[in-house]
């Protein structure tokens, strides 16, 4: 072998143990996929792969039910090598880091790392659509994409507590930054040994904590990515896992809201604000605004009153709890020093799953109990547990006793790995990456506000005409967590994607509601999606078609 062919040898993987010897060079997926597909397993560092099978084409599936309405599509697949992997961890005490590649036989030069949600604690497969899909677009693996993503370096058990591994501090670490770092590095080098390249582009797209992770990639490590979409991140997350539990504490005995009241906060604030784009459509399309006018007061009981038609003084003042700033007594990082409140719309949203509106999110079906019952709320039982297993680390703390004065180094310690609120993205700007964030505006698993201040103090960092360069901050009225409550489909990969390798830059959009049945999955109403501070203004025409609007301030 010359040392030409040799140096080709070493870059694309000797083929001759793996695959016999009647090839001098390395194959690569599309030559012999079986073959190479099984050549992938192995490995004698700290990344070993524990099996690598070529899977055959798939349809598309949907499920009777789902955590989230695009959680019940399983998108049709092309021939892919499916790859199960860990990386060992450095502490023995530590779990690994699992982590799954999908390397499609036909590939396109670009991969897709899927970022996780909740606390993780699950193998995410890079299967699914990614966040805010329309249900009729192929997944990013059929459309030619690599497609990853991790655990994070934890597995969650039945019965235990989601927050259980933070007593680990590696576990903890991997949680906050490292697991996907070191997922990316590695699905790199399987890219690089199934296709003899490196991929030519690579995107990050995550929503919730996985909006999280995509904030932390372009970050802490700006030259690893070209394209993120972070939808409904949850970017302060040591203040969110502080106003949770306060807003949870502020329902405990009296102060919890029954439905049948839920219902009748959010019928006020669309009688308060519905009509205010010049439109009657049951849709809050400028809900900033709205929060200024709507004033909760104006559901307390009269003396002597009762019962769901109104709210006791005990009531109201949870609700202006939900409302108002948690104020820390020392800045965090980034000199972030408080966590905005909620906003108003969408209270009522139905649940999808376990997911929407204040019952699920905030008040759940019985007041808040120590240590949290499944029937308590979702900010509840994640927040008392945060406070609980990361920052006291302390299973038994009382959550109602809680001072965060009292845990100052820890908090900060904290706030330094988990909250991506560094607006300096100057490195991942001039590498020419590209960011988009999308916050809903009826979210109450996370305060749309934390972005859009996340979003203005970009701005105030790199100034706005340089922010306009490459980011984009979009803002999506009455839609929840999850994607549900109103129009929130949009094909944001396919945006990144022209962002990045067209410099096509993205104006206003359009997001649709669509119903989850397959093949047609029907869109029942379009929306424009507004670049920020705009929002839609009713023209004219169907208050289900994106035309009848237009954004405007």
């Amino acid at each position: 072998m010359t040392l030409k062919g040799a140096k080709l040898c070493a870059l694309l993987t000797c083929a001759m143990a793996a695959m016999g010897a009647g090839s001098a060079f390395a194959a690569t997926l599309a030559d012999d996929a079986d073959a190479v597909c099984k050549s992938l397993a192995g490995g004698a560092d700290a990344v070993k792969i524990d099996a690598a099978t070529l899977q055959a084409p798939s349809p598309i599936a949907v499920a009777e039910r789902g955590p989230t309405p695009s959680g019940r599509i399983t998108p049709a697949n092309p021939a892919f090598c499916k790859v199960l992997g860990h990386i060992d961890p450095t502490d023995p005490k530590a779990p690994p880091i699992k982590f799954q590649v999908n390397l499609p036989v036909e590939w396109n030069g670009r991969s897709l790392q899927y970022g996780g949600g909740g606390f993780n604690g699950v193998l995410i497969t890079g299967l699914a659509l990614p966040p805010a899909s329309p249900f009729d677009k192929p997944s990013p693996l059929a459309r030619g994409f690599v497609t990853y993503g991790t655990d994070s370096g934890h597995e969650t058990r039945p019965g235990e507590p989601p927050q259980l591994f933070a007593l680990n501090d590696e576990a903890f670490e991997n949680f906050a930054h490292r697991a996907y770092k070191k997922v990316r590095d590695a699905a790199v080098t399987l890219m690089q040994r199934a296709y003899g390249k490196k991929p030519e582009k690579m995107y990050f797209m995550g929503s919730s904590e996985g909006g999280r992770e995509a904030l932390t990639m372009a970050q802490r490590y700006p030259d690893d990515f070209d394209g993120v979409f972070a939808r409904v991140p949850v970017i302060n997350w040591v203040g969110l896992q502080h106003a949770g539990p306060r807003a949870g504490i502020a329902t405990m005995g009296d102060g919890w809201i029954r439905p049948a009241q839920v219902k009748l906060v959010a019928d006020a604030v669309r009688s308060a604000c519905d009509k205010a784009d010049g439109s009657d459509d049951a849709l809050v399309q400028d809900p900033v605004g709205c929060k200024a006018a709507f004033k909760v007061e104006t559901l307390r009981c009269a003396s002597g009153q009762g019962g769901d038609q109104c709210l006791t003084d005990v009531q109201i003042k949870a609700v202006e709890t939900l409302h108002a700033s948690y104020k820390f007594p020392f800045a965090l990082a980034n000199g972030v020093d408080e966590y905005p409140g909620w906003g108003v719309s969408g209270e009522d949203t139905p649940a999808f799953g376990p997911t929407g509106g204040w019952s699920a999110w905030w008040l759940g079906k019985a007041a808040p109990v120590q240590p949290p019952v499944p029937e308590n709320g979702i900010a509840w039982v994640y927040g008392a547990g945060a406070l609980q297993y990361v920052i006291a680390r302390d299973p038994k703390l009382d959550v109602t006793t809680y001072k965060p004065e009292q845990h100052k180094a820890r908090l900060l310690e904290v706030s330094s790995l988990m909250d991506s609120t560094d607006p300096d993205l100057s490195r991942f700007r001039a590498r020419g990456g590209r960011l988009i964030v999308l916050e809903h505006m009826a979210d109450y698993a996370q305060s749309p506000y934390a972005g859009i201040r996340y979003f203005e103090n970009v701005e105030r960092k790199l100034g706005k005409a340089e922010t306009a360069e490459f980011a984009r901050l979009y803002t999506a009225p009455g839609v929840d967590h999850v994607g549900s409550g109103a129009p929130a489909n949009v094909d944001m990969l396919s945006v990144l994607v022209d962002w990045v390798e067209k410099g096509k830059a993205p104006g206003d959009l359009e997001v649709t509601e669509q119903k989850v049945e397959a093949p047609s999955f029907a869109v029942t109403r379009a929306m424009p999606l507004c670049r920020w501070p705009a929002w839609p203004n009713y023209k004219s025409g169907p208050v289900t078609a994106a035309s009848s609007f237009t954004c405007a301030p």
